[in-house]
This record gives C-alpha cells, structure tokens and sequence, in this order.
C-alpha cells in the first residue's frame, strides 16, 4: 500500500491470524519433506528387519506426503481469505480506481463539450449567412416592385399562376364542317334576295 493506516483492531487480529496460519503451513510443508529424504537414506542393519523398516519408512512417507498436501491446501485457502480481505477492506485502492475512472469520463466529457461548441459556432455562421442572403433577396424583390415585402411575393405569385395558365396547351374546338355553313348561306340570300313579299 502507499501509505500505512491504522487498522481496526478485529482486522488487526485477523491479519495475524493469516500471517499465523502461513508460518505454520510454510513451516509443516518443510519439516515433512526433510523428514522424507531423510527416510530416503540406507542405514545400517539394526535388530528391526530390512522388510519391517521398509514398510515403516513406506508408511512413514505416505503420512508425511499428505501433510505436506494438507498444508498446501491450507495455503491455498489462506490465498483465497486474503483476496477476499482486500476486496473487501482496501477501501483506498477501490477509491483510487473509482477517482481514475471518474477522470477519464470528466476527460471525455470535456471534449465531447468541445466538439458540441465547434459545431455549434459552424451552424450558426451557416444560418447566418443564410439569413443574409434571404433577406437581401428578399429587400431587392421589394424595392423592384415598389411594394411592400407581402405584396410583391403575392404578386409573384399571381404572375407565376399567369404564366403558368397560358403556357398550357389550348384545345382545339371542333372545326365546323362546310355543309352547314354553305346551307346557310343560300337561306341567307334566299331571305335578302329580290323575291315577292307580302307588301309587294
């Protein structure tokens, strides 16, 4: 850790009870395995047979072995008790790691905010200039018509609904046929010619 901190007196007394339980499990795991290689070595004949002293040292070495893997085990579970500790008590380091990932959000935040304000600034040089150009067109339509700026859109209107009526093609009446109008015509004179009348 960066700095030493006091510790609460049951978490006091649960770290040496760890640091207890690995001088044992470390201290068991080397007396066994001396005690093997010691049993490994030939001695002399003694009054207990070859065969009998034989068998003990077999069994000898089978009980030493397992608790050589009984401490290993326990170590193993002592591992698993001193993560489980820091998970759970190193309040510092999970403050550290929470401050780090609140900079690094703050960071991109930050430019997230810069990029918005860019953009912000493009868009309205954009309308501005879009206003102008709107605007000015709007002022030169006016001061051609010399009406006021309503006006002379809805005059531009009714010459555009003009012009679009007498572009569209003109449909062609029927084309009356001679016989009628030759008929007509002798009816005509036959009223207007030299004959016979009442008064006469």
């Amino acid at each position: 850790m960066a700095q030493q901190r006091a510790l609460p007196q049951s978490k006091e007394t649960l770290l040496q009870s760890y640091n207890k339980r690995l001088k044992d499990d470390v201290k068991s795991v080397m007396d066994n395995f001396t005690e093997i290689i010691k049993s490994a070595k030939i001695e002399d004949e003694t009054q207990v047979s070859r065969a009998t002293q034989g068998e003990q040292d077999n069994y000898e070495m089978h009980v030493r072995a397992a608790n050589i893997v009984r401490a290993g085990e326990s170590l193993m579970k002592l591992v698993s008790d001193l993560k489980q500790f820091l998970i759970l008590n190193d309040f510092p380091s999970v403050n550290e790691a929470i401050d780090q990932r609140n900079q690094q959000l703050r960071a991109l935040q930050e430019e997230c905010d810069r990029k918005l304000i860019a953009l912000r600034d493009e868009v309205s040089i954009d309308l501005y200039e879009l206003e102008e150009e709107y605007y000015s067109s709007s002022s030169s339509l006016c001061e051609a018509n010399g009406r006021p700026l309503c006006e002379a859109y809805w005059r531009l209107d009714l010459d555009t609904d003009s012009a679009d009526g007498l572009s569209a093609p003109v449909l062609a009446s029927p084309e009356p046929s001679a016989g009628p109008l030759q008929a007509a015509a002798p009816a005509h004179s036959h009223a207007s010619g030299p004959g016979p009348t009442e008064h006469a």
